[in-house]
């Protein structure tokens, strides 16, 4: 696989040389690869949103380095600049920070910066909405009129009409119902594939990430303790537990049910997975 981001020790102290000074990172490496879906998990307060500013340069380290496609983005204040293009970050609840008078020009704010033709503009605007699932119909409206969730949709679309090459969200579905969690991950998703971008998603449900992600980066204490596929990294439950984390609702249901000597499969994470196990056991239990 291709690296696209790689952090190298990188640590990060706010408020250094005062009484105030906190360490929230800690001399962490990282590498994040070209076209994968990588979930970052931990609870509130290890270092996550520290940890994802640095990745467009929002935020400077205390020390080490963050490199883009092989090269330090703090190395010169263009490079600096452009990465703000190229890696996205929809922050949490991003349906806030929609300003504009149509949902078409909040989603032309991020190209128009770019300073493209008109023609590029309304192309990437369109393309975006169809991705984050707008119609042509809400363009036209005021991003003010609209629904939570369509909201949600709109800044999503704004990050992703600069086309970046890696896609950032800090919890995505954060107040959404189940249907629109479901809806807002498959759109991302589309996008992922279609321009084999990166997408790195910030979540606090364990079930989501086991079913999108390819790799899981949990976060405790400014210190990354695992790092690896959803099946790896869910197998420590008592180490996860112990972080604050726990392991997905299948996960445990499924524990429960080999404690009382039935033989299931331990490593089941998604209700995809439940369900296949279960067949597995009564094909097995009919086949006797």
């Amino acid at each position: 696989m291709e690296p696209i981001i790689e952090i190298k020790h990188l640590t990060h102290i706010y408020s250094p040389n005062t009484p105030f000074e906190q360490k929230a990172l800690d001399d962490i490496d990282l590498t994040i690869y070209r076209g994968e879906y990588l979930g970052i998990i931990g609870r509130t307060g290890s270092g996550k949103s520290t940890l994802i500013q640095h990745l467009n340069g929002l935020m400077k380290p205390t020390s080490g380095q963050v490199l883009f496609e092989g090269q330090d983005i703090w190395s010169s204040k263009a490079l600096t600049h452009s990465i703000r293009f190229q890696v996205g970050l929809v922050f949490q609840y991003p349906e806030y920070q929609l300003f504009e008078e149509t949902v078409y020009k909040d989603i032309s704010f991020g190209p128009r910066n770019m300073k493209l033709e008109e023609e590029e503009i309304d192309r990437r605007v369109r393309q975006a909405a169809a991705f984050a699932g707008l119609s042509d119909e809400i363009l036209s409206r005021s991003p003010f009129e609209l629904s939570g969730g369509q909201k949600r949709r709109v800044a999503i679309a704004g990050v992703i009409a600069m086309e970046p090459k890696v896609l950032i969200l800090d919890e995505p579905t954060a107040g959404l119902d189940p249907a629109g969690s479901a809806s807002i991950l498959a759109n991302i998703d589309a996008y992922r594939q279609a321009n084999n971008a990166t997408v790195i998603i910030v979540s606090h449900s364990m079930e989501d990430v086991a079913r999108i992600t390819d790799r899981l980066v949990v976060v405790s204490h400014g210190t990354l303790p695992f790092v690896g596929a959803p099946r790896e990294v869910f197998s420590h439950g008592e180490e996860l537990n112990e972080l604050g984390l726990s392991v997905p609702a299948v996960n445990r249901v499924f524990a429960r049910i080999r404690a009382a000597g039935i033989d299931l499969d331990p490593a089941v994470y998604t209700v995809d997975q439940a369900k296949a196990a279960l067949l597995k056991a009564l094909a097995r239990k009919g086949g006797r």
